[in-house]
């Protein structure tokens, strides 16, 4: 029952397609990693997280927070996210990732002491005349590259993470590059893209697209915030998908 309420939540507050929610649920969700509101039975307020790894500390990302619209400009957020941060802290997490859809969001969340972090690059680029060389990899080599393509102050994102971005995303390797990318029609959509990225127009041409977009690493948009819930947490400076 309350798993059908979360879907009907996570609708309502992002109006994602069913395909799209059932995704998470079927590959990410935990009630391990969920954290509600109740009143009357009825959840009116919810947020899940996924684990992430940062220089040998757990970090947890906190994903799709959200109110019933019937229930909102109440606090509830405010109280679940402190709710969780303590909950968190006493499970050994050392921080607290988010990655806000909005300027009002970003304030909100500032509000509550996080902090930016986490800059990427965003590069769009038409199909180069003579085609990449890469190969379809499944999530254990995706996951086994990544970890030697991430830059050094990048957060790991493994297990249910990967899963669920392969619910959307496919994975491929060249001798330089590694990617994660969904077509769509004549379009590619490089959620990541790590290693060379003077390759991203040979990749457009051998995915069959026309034109490419593509997140790399860099310093141009940011990404996330950050709350420290140890003295020693530090921000991290990359995070590859926060799954927008």
């Amino acid at each position: 029952m309350i798993v059908k309420q979360l879907k009907d939540l996570w609708q309502l507050a992002f109006a994602d397609s069913p395909q799209a929610i059932n995704a998470f649920f079927s590959t990410a969700y935990s009630p391990a990693r969920c954290q509600v509101l109740m009143e009357d039975d009825r959840v009116v307020a919810a947020l899940h997280w996924l684990d992430t790894q940062y220089r040998g500390q757990k970090l947890a990302y906190l994903y799709a927070v959200a109110t019933h619209p019937d229930f909102r400009r109440r606090g509830l957020c405010r109280t679940l996210m402190n709710h969780t941060e303590k909950l968190l802290k006493a499970q050994g997490y050392a921080g607290a990732l988010l990655s806000p859809a909005s300027d009002g969001l970003r304030k909100m969340y500032g509000s509550m002491g996080y902090r930016d972090c986490c800059y990427c690059a965003k590069l769009s680029v038409p199909a180069a005349a003579e085609p990449a060389v890469l190969r379809p990899v499944g999530i254990d080599e995706y996951t086994r590259l990544r970890r030697q393509y991430l830059p050094e102050d990048g957060v790991i994102q493994e297990g249910e993470n990967l899963t669920y971005l392969a619910s959307f995303a496919k994975f491929y390797a060249g001798d330089d590059f590694l990617l994660a990318a969904s077509v769509e029609g004549a379009a590619l959509q490089g959620v990541e893209l790590l290693g060379n990225t003077q390759a991203a127009g040979g990749i457009t041409a051998a995915l069959g697209c026309t034109e490419g977009t593509f997140r790399t690493p860099g310093n141009e948009t940011m990404l996330a915030m950050f709350l420290p819930l140890n003295p020693s947490a530090q921000a991290p400076g990359y995070l590859g998908f926060p799954f927008d």
